[in-house]
């Protein structure tokens, strides 16, 4: 499925995550939300248990996820970390 979010937010969001999350296995954890690269950096990922993100090249982007709600919830979440951190 694919919806729409601003670009700027989601790299922000990405940005602090990797500033202030707990990096792990790979991946920087933060309020419910992991966040990683591919191994040459271009692809960004952003997920929770039930919503992916990838963010690519050229502002391309996909998300993944069964129902709007949890969409919704996941967006959420990316704007709190914005405000937040």
């Amino acid at each position: 499925m694919k919806n729409s979010l601003d670009s700027k937010l989601l790299l922000q969001v990405f940005e602090k995550i990797r500033q202030h999350g707990e990096q792990r296995d790979g991946a920087y954890h933060l309020n419910g939300i992991k966040a990683f690269t591919d191994f040459d950096g271009y692809t960004l990922y952003i997920e929770d248990a039930l919503v992916k993100l990838s963010y690519g090249f050229h502002n391309q982007y996909h998300f993944d996820y069964e129902k709007q709600s949890q969409f919704d919830a996941f967006e959420k979440k990316l704007v709190s970390i914005d405000k937040e951190y």
